[in-house]
């Protein structure tokens, strides 16, 4: 048996245990689930022996697989042998790896930032820093998944970068060695004012619960603590059981915060709470956005539908699908959503539903019509099927079309990158400003540096001249367009003075984040920031929380 047929031969008996393991349970459909793999097993022997050209039987099976999955949830995916890190990284937050991110930049992959304590930022990675080799072999136009696929691995192995700093004549050579790299659930936690504390909170990996009970536990021992907030925002969620552990901080016990029900019976639970309250009294705040999905969407929706607190910021992304890792043969996985998740209310906030496609094959969201009303614990209105709608709306400042064109340019990253070349330290990062001598400096920089961008109203010229032209008016009204449209240019020209405090904003975010990484980053915003300035207001008002909760806060539809 040659190569090709040993490697047949082991994905097709991994398509027997996986299509196998969907019959469990399923004997009516045994006879439909032989027919089909007896055809599919067919068609890829037939490939395999007649097809003009080599075929690759594992990626030709595992696009075939990728393909079957795309049929039902973007959640539910194979997860190969070479991406178990990934695994690991959902379940537990640590890889093996370098500890860096990195971005595409032209036809390099550039360190965008080094972890702070990780191996990348201890051998003196830097961001900024432009990946020529890895192990010898260009990096030039990989991608980042690829290169972030090389510099992952098992921990104490090593890898070698030869890489280009700007400011250096000479290329830099370097052998790093891999370690686990932990991703902290919280990157920074602190006071926000005299008496209101802040926890940030980015993922549910493992032992998240605890890291946010020992961070409340420390601000309230320290401080005068009259009210916390539990910032997720950008929170995609993780593990449901730590939902449920964060929850129970500021829940009492054996209250119900989450239930899932699934076609199996063996998937359907209740997750209450388990233990004392560290505290069930305090003010408490959970900033939310678009981008708070899952597990963030079980503690804000439990937190509401328990009346214990007040959400504030933008509608939740309204995931309410639980997966399940599930092994295979040959070190694979595959990670399946087994249920839908409820919040105590008794709503599912899933807001898609990938049961029902439209014409074109794409799913759409829970009609208007299937909307249904829930009520919680204080008896306040509640809605299910599209996320958690906040109690107070906290929008994001909409970025300029001005600064969205320096940021995708790399002219904000770009110039950090020079800045913190030439100097080798700035203030703390709850004390650094950009002076007007430093805002001049970049001005100057980006003066001879392509940023193109078309604003709202230049692109509603645009379809003013596609219709005119389309019903014949064009040629009429051409003298005026090109009028309009050069005033129109000559004020862009203004544009760089008009958003002159977001381009600062922007520029501090990116320079801190030289010297402090992203813990200074997050206490760089915290003294411009809209959502924390509301959550303070409410807790300060102790009046307006308890309203809030008491039926006397905004609707939620």
């Amino acid at each position: 048996m040659n190569d090709t047929q040993k490697q047949f031969s082991g994905l097709l008996l991994l398509l027997f245990v996986f299509i196998s393991s969907l019959a469990i349970g399923q004997n009516s459909n045994n006879f439909e689930i032989g027919k089909n793999l007896d055809i599919f097993s067919t068609t890829y022997k037939e490939l395999n022996i007649n097809y003009v050209d080599e075929v690759k039987p594992g990626e030709l099976m595992e696009t075939a697989i990728d393909a079957m999955l795309k049929t039902l949830d973007p959640y539910t995916v194979y997860i190969p042998e070479s991406e178990i890190e990934d695994v690991k990284f959902i379940t537990t937050g640590q890889y093996g790896g370098i500890g860096a991110l990195i971005q595409k930049q032209n036809d390099y992959v550039v360190i965008s930032e080094p972890y702070e304590g990780k191996p990348a930022q201890k051998a003196g990675l830097k961001a900024g820093d432009i990946l020529l080799e890895i192990d010898g072999k260009s990096a030039k136009g990989k991608s980042t998944s690829d290169v972030s696929a090389i510099l992952k691995g098992q921990a104490g192995t090593s890898v070698n970068l030869k890489f280009e700093r700007p400011g250096d004549e000479n290329p830099i050579e370097m052998k790093l060695v891999r370690e686990n790299v932990k991703i902290d659930n919280i990157p920074y936690y602190g006071m926000v004012s005299d008496n209101v504390g802040y926890i940030k909170l980015t993922g549910f990996t493992r032992n998240a619960g605890n890291e946010v009970k020992d961070a409340f536990v420390k601000l309230k021992g320290e401080h005068d603590l009259k009210g916390i907030i539990l910032d997720l925002r950008g929170n995609g969620g993780g593990l449901l059981q730590e939902a449920v552990n964060i929850s129970n901080i500021f829940v009492d016990k054996d209250e119900v915060i989450v239930s899932t029900k699934g076609k199996l019976a063996s998937k359907n639970h209740t997750y209450r709470t388990a233990k004392s309250a560290i505290d069930n009294d305090i003010p408490l705040v959970v900033l939310v956005d678009g981008n708070s999905a899952s597990a963030s969407e079980i503690v804000a929706g439990a937190i509401q539908d328990l009346d214990r607190g007040v959400i504030i910021g933008e509608r939740t992304f309204g995931k309410g699908l639980v997966q399940n890792v599930i092994p295979l043969t040959y070190n694979s996985q595959m990670k399946i959503t087994v249920a839908k998740y409820y919040i105590p209310s008794g709503r599912c906030i899933q807001e898609i539903d990938y049961s029902h496609k439209d014409k074109s094959g794409h799913s759409e969201k829970v009609p208007d019509s299937l909307i249904t009303a829930f009520k919680t614990k204080n008896g306040r209105t509640v809605y299910d099927g599209g996320g958690i709608e906040p109690d107070i709306k906290s929008e994001r400042d909409e970025m300029s079309k001005l600064s969205m064109s320096l940021f995708t340019n790399f002219l904000f990253f770009d110039f950090a990158t020079k800045f913190a070349l030439e100097n080798k330290e700035i203030a703390p990062p709850d004390e650094f400003v950009i002076t007007d001598e430093i805002y001049q400096d970049f001005i100057h920089y980006i003066s001879d540096k392509d940023y193109e961008y078309t604003t709202q109203c230049e692109e509603t010229l645009e379809d003013l001249k596609e219709h005119a032209e389309e019903e014949g008016y064009f040629d009429s009204i051409s003298g005026e367009y090109d009028t309009l449209f050069k005033k129109f240019e000559e004020n862009k020209k203004g544009d760089i003075a008009k958003n002159e405090d977001e381009i600062k904003k922007i520029l501090r975010f990116e320079i801190v984040s030289r010297y402090y990484y992203q813990k200074g980053k997050i206490i760089s915003s915290l003294s411009d920031d809209k959502g924390i300035k509301k959550a303070i207001g409410v807790i300060d008002a102790n009046d307006n929380y308890l309203a809030i909760l008491h039926n006397g806060g905004s609707s939620n539809k």
